[in-house]
């Protein structure tokens, strides 16, 4: 794999930085599905490599589209996500696209909003609801954020399928051991502070969930209110934000290589949502949120009065490893050191969506 693309989906179509593996010198590609939102972008290696984007299609209503050529052409995928007729639903946008396993390359997750889990078994062709969590117990106590009630991350445990995690806003993270027939409410111990009770059962904006695959049940959480730490497989959460300037953000990012090193973007709050006092800043914690550590070097530290989204955060696997986050304002900006400094890489985009890694 001779060449790293980062992958921007953008409120208007998506865009593509190309670079050798050395990452010294990128060029800007794009936009290719112009003039719509491409909420996500994601690249399958399983078998031969394709890329998919959601596009959210203001006539036809949101799409998948696949590329065979690394997002110079697009064609819509035979059937998109949605519901039967008689559902009583229908599918708003396509939040997040998720490879199945290794042993199962033919797999395919969407979350979409409303709060649905659809699942592929032919490659993004076809797909059908899972309707045991649409259809939880716990269903009416299940309300849409700001974003909606999306449906936004999908951790799966690559050792065993079965095993999967979804969260979604606002209802909290959920959990199946036996391949989504029954689904578990995780959420103790991770506060909605905008409900009268302030721990239930579901009900809690939960902003992005990530975790290392080789510690699956080790699992990071943006809150709306706070940033939390499982060991247990949320069974148990406990909050590890006490040294951060703000609790709220949207997306949390764990190291490919370093399942303890993690990071986060605070914004102010929920009614400011941008980066404290205008100056952009990543946090950094080497040992799992315990002690955090702030990274400016290079980064904007006056008037950025911007956000950065919950799919906009992200890491390559090469060695360093390279960290790159998009912004509600256009910019793209890359650590090639894990972090420890920072170069921006584009500007004047559209707010960026998504920001996902590619090699080939």
């Amino acid at each position: 794999m001779d060449t790293i693309i980062l992958m921007l989906g953008t409120h208007k179509g998506a865009f593509f930085l190309r670079s050798s593996r050395d990452r010294t010198k990128w060029e800007l590609e794009g936009p290719s599905l112009r003039g719509y939102p491409v909420e996500y972008l994601m690249a399958d290696h399983r078998r031969e490599l394709t890329l998919y984007a959601s596009v959210t299609n203001s006539f036809y209503g949101p799409q998948l589209h696949l590329s065979k050529d690394l997002g110079r052409n697009w064609e819509p995928v035979q059937e998109s996500p949605r519901f039967a007729e008689g559902r009583g639903k229908t599918v708003a946008r396509i939040w997040v696209i998720e490879p199945g396993t290794r042993q199962e390359p033919d797999i395919l997750f969407a979350g979409v909003d409303p709060g649905a889990l659809f699942v592929s078994h032919d490659r993004g062709r076809h797909w059908k609801e899972v309707h045991t969590l649409t259809d939880h117990p716990t269903r009416s106590k299940w309300f849409p954020g700001q974003g909606g009630m999306c449906l936004h991350s999908i951790l799966i445990d690559p050792e065993n399928a079965d095993r999967m995690w979804v969260a979604v806003s606002a209802a909290g993270v959920f959990f199946t051991e036996d391949g989504g027939l029954t689904w578990a409410p995780r959420n103790q111990g991770i506060r909605a502070e905008f409900l009268p009770h302030h721990y239930p059962e579901v009900g809690q904006c939960v902003h992005k969930i990530m975790a290392h695959p080789d510690h699956p049940d080790r699992i990071f959480l943006q809150n709306h209110g706070g940033v939390y730490r499982t060991e247990d497989g949320g069974q148990t959460w406990e909050p590890i934000e006490a040294q951060l300037p703000a609790v709220f953000g949207f997306p949390v990012l764990v190291h490919p290589r370093e399942p303890e090193t993690v990071f986060i973007i605070p914004l102010v709050s929920a009614e400011e949502r941008y980066v404290p006092q205008g100056r952009l800043s990543v946090y950094r914690s080497r040992d799992g949120g315990r002690t955090w550590e702030c990274s400016t070097n290079g980064l904007p530290q006056k008037d950025a009065w911007l956000n950065v989204f919950r799919q906009a955060f992200t890491a390559d696997s090469l060695q360093p490893c390279g960290v790159y986050f998009g912004t509600s304002t256009g910019q793209v900006f890359a650590s090639l050191d894990s972090g420890e400094s920072w170069a921006q890489l584009a500007d004047f985009l559209p707010p960026i969506l998504s920001v996902r890694v590619c090699l080939a």
